[in-house]
């Protein structure tokens, strides 16, 4: 039988090769966050308690959009937002259930590269 903590979070890490700073400008840019993404976040900035909006640009999805909002920023340590991951039909209103949490973690590395670490946890109070 599943227990909370095995469904309620995915965990992931993979090591960059590129120093911590060049990680973090790729991620905490969010012009540079939606061409790796995939959404148009231009002109827009990630900031504790703002929200970043943008059409995503992956062909067949142009009618979802990436809706974030930053929760936490740590310079060249920690970036995260809430999203609700699975708002795809534009007829739905998601602003009623609860986000899940996405969180980017970064170390150095011995070798000069980057562990970035991503959870994304919440799924237990995901709707099916």
């Amino acid at each position: 039988m599943n227990t909370a903590s095995d469904t309620d979070r995915i965990k992931r890490s993979v090591v960059i090769n590129a120093l911590r700073e060049r990680v973090w400008r790729a991620l905490s840019n969010a012009e540079a966050f939606g061409t790796w993404f995939g959404a148009n976040l231009k002109g827009q900035t990630f900031a504790p308690g703002q929200r970043a909006r943008g059409q995503i640009t992956i062909p067949g999805y142009e009618h979802v959009y990436f809706d974030v909002v930053i929760e936490r920023i740590e310079p060249q340590d920690l970036l995260s937002y809430h999203w609700h991951p699975y708002a795809v039909d534009p007829a739905m209103d998601y602003t009623k259930e609860q986000p899940t949490l996405v969180t980017f973690m970064l170390k150095d590395t011995p070798d000069n590269g980057t562990l970035l670490t991503v959870v994304e946890s919440g799924f237990d109070n995901v709707p099916p």
